[in-house]
């Protein structure tokens, strides 16, 4: 996927349809000059309806219809007749994509699921016909009511994606080499900072015809979670990876700090995330010698405790079967 081709946050505007009149009819028929009221109910309009899609990774296809307007109700007639229901319009949207209201930001809905399904706004109620109005001391009621008008609502679309392992580290740290050395992604690799604006999707070809996906995530600066550098744009995405993998630069002062500092970002943003399966990469590995590298060994295993680590170079192909053999294990490592 491009990195033109993902988008993962829209505004669109819904409209649900009116609801249709109700019939003030009365039975006329040969012999019947005065037959009671038959006036039916008007039709409801019809819903807007968001569906999940597994086959969508993006919100792309917003990009070009951003207003969707339903169908009206049919209006009532004699003999008791609803009028027909309002087009409904279903909205097909990526597993992973939160709605918000944008007036008040709260959510409406999330979607975990292919296939689900959800009213977001729902038409406006069909009028009821004279006939419901009949009554002894009412036998020809001449009124009908009118049907409700539908709804309208501009709402957010924010996409988090749903990657097996989502790779977490600074700006320019190799996230975006690593990506494309192992799977067929194709992301945009530049020696300067923020060369990823978008996140990138990739599948890694495991042994026996086995896979999983891969996330490059923008990469994290120091108060991000305040929404510094490229804030909240990425860090939602983060959010539904069931592995992070922090990648540590070699070329850095202070490796463990690098760790420190995209932790705290993490923790600030969502103390949820601290919960997920963590694991390191030290990456450019192929620019330090051995002494450089038992140096750093020693002090990621004093200070970060627990979590499995590896010297990578996405150049030089070093460590990177042991990576994926790691990222493996602890995906299918039963809880």
């Amino acid at each position: 996927m491009t990195e033109g081709n993902f988008v993962d946050y829209v505004k669109i505007n819904i409209n649900s349809g009116n609801g249709g009149k109700g019939s003030a009819h009365f039975r006329r028929e040969k012999y019947i000059t005065k037959g009671g009221p038959d006036g039916g109910d008007g039709g409801r309009g019809g819903h807007i309806i968001f569906v999940t899609d597994k086959s969508l990774w993006t919100l792309y296809h917003f990009k070009y219809q951003k207003h969707f307007k339903c169908g009206h109700g049919g209006d009532g007639s004699k003999n008791r007749s609803t009028g027909a229901d309002g087009e409904d319009i279903r909205i097909k949207v990526p597993v992973g994509t939160v709605i918000r209201d944008s007036e008040t930001n709260k959510i409406i809905f999330e979607t975990i699921e292919d296939g689900e399904e959800k009213i977001i706004l729902k038409g406006g109620k069909g009028g009821l016909g004279n006939w419901n109005f009949r009554s002894s001391t009412n036998q020809a009621p001449r009124y009908a009511q009118p049907g409700i008008k539908g709804k309208e609502k501009q709402l957010i679309l924010e996409l988090k994606l749903l990657a097996d392992v989502g790779l977490v580290g600074f700006p320019n740290v190799g996230k975006s080499t690593l990506l494309k050395t192992l799977t067929s992604a194709k992301p945009k690799i530049g020696n300067y900072e923020f060369t990823t604006l978008k996140p990138n999707l990739g599948i890694v070809e495991y042994r026996d015809y086995r896979s999983f996906v891969i996330a490059d995530i923008p990469g994290i600066i120091e108060g991000a979670s305040e929404g510094k550098g490229l804030g909240h744009y990425f860090l939602r995405h983060i959010e539904r990876n069931s592995i992070l993998l922090f990648i540590l630069s070699s070329e850095s002062e202070d490796v463990v700090k690098q760790y420190q500092i995209l932790l705290s970002e993490l923790k600030k943003y969502n103390p949820e995330l601290l919960d997920k399966d963590r694991l390191i990469a030290v990456s450019k590995s192929d620019l330090i010698d051995e002494k450089e590298i038992s140096k750093i060994k020693k002090n990621i295993s004093e200070k970060v405790k627990n979590i499995p680590f590896e010297f990578i170079s996405s150049v030089s192909n070093k460590g990177l079967v042991q990576i994926k053999d790691l990222m493996w294990k602890v995906l299918n490592t039963e809880v």
